[in-house]
């Protein structure tokens, strides 16, 4: 017998499985509600903020796989973030508890969702290098000047293609993880769901993430600590903009 959906976990309100199409400054709502969300419990937010950054910290000084485990526990903790979110929206209580929600619900989904998203990107790096002949060594012994040069031209050509060719990839986990612990979709599935909703609201997210880009400068000036905030604030914007593609009004 297959086991019984959590009623308070699984949405079941007027869902939209590829999403629809929104308005453009709704770009700048999603911040917004988001900023909401996050002065509701500021505190609890910021302890999260925190916790990830210690967390992904230890995971940056392991070699190797230190890389792959920050790749594939990535949409984990997003759907930590998440549910998070959703209690605050719904006037819940919410608990830092549930910024572990993830291991909790649909692990192994999220789980599959961060080894494809890992996969793509060691695709994209492999063919680039292969089209490019990039070498980071190469430029390290470079002997001349304009050696350094040209190879450096060949690095920044490299890391645009990786930059372009991750950007349906970016897409296609965006909105993964809620589409997975809320609607309890497959990997693949949520994957081509949120590709869908990203690639019918261009326009909305050009000007959410310029908003964002601004928003990040300024985080960045007073030693960082802008990002305590801003941090949790594009953690819920996801849920948000998620809010506002994927339901009818």
């Amino acid at each position: 017998m297959s086991a019984v959906p959590d009623e308070t976990i699984v949405l079941r309100d007027k869902f939209v499985p590829h999403g629809r199409t929104v308005p453009t400054e709704n770009g700048w709502t999603w911040i917004a509600a988001a900023w909401s969300i996050f002065r509701r419990a500021a505190g609890i937010w910021i302890g999260m903020v925190l916790t990830l950054a210690v967390i992904y910290t230890v995971l940056a000084v392991l070699p190797v796989i230190g890389a792959i485990a920050s790749f594939v526990v990535g949409p984990v903790f997003t759907a930590g973030l998440v549910l998070t979110s959703r209690t605050i929206d719904q006037g819940g209580e919410v608990q830092f508890s549930q910024l572990f929600g993830g291991f909790k619900y649909r692990f192994g989904t999220l789980l599959v969702v961060g080894l494809l998203y890992l996969a793509g990107t060691a695709a994209i790096v492999f063919v680039v290098v292969l089209m490019t002949g990039v070498s980071l060594f190469g430029l390290l012994d470079a002997t001349s000047p304009e050696a350094a040069m040209a190879l450096g031209a060949t690095v920044l050509i490299a890391l645009l293609l990786i930059l372009a060719l991750m950007l349906p990839l970016i897409m296609a986990i965006w909105f993964a993880p809620p589409l997975v612990v809320f609607h309890e979709l497959g990997a693949l599935e949520s994957m081509k769901a949120s590709f869908a909703g990203c690639l019918r609201n261009m326009l909305p997210f050009l000007l959410y993430g310029v908003v964002l880009l601004v928003a990040a400068v300024i985080a960045s000036i007073p030693l960082m600590l802008g990002w305590l905030i801003l941090g949790p604030v594009m953690a819920a914007s996801i849920y948000t903009a998620y809010r506002n593609i994927y339901f009818t009004e």
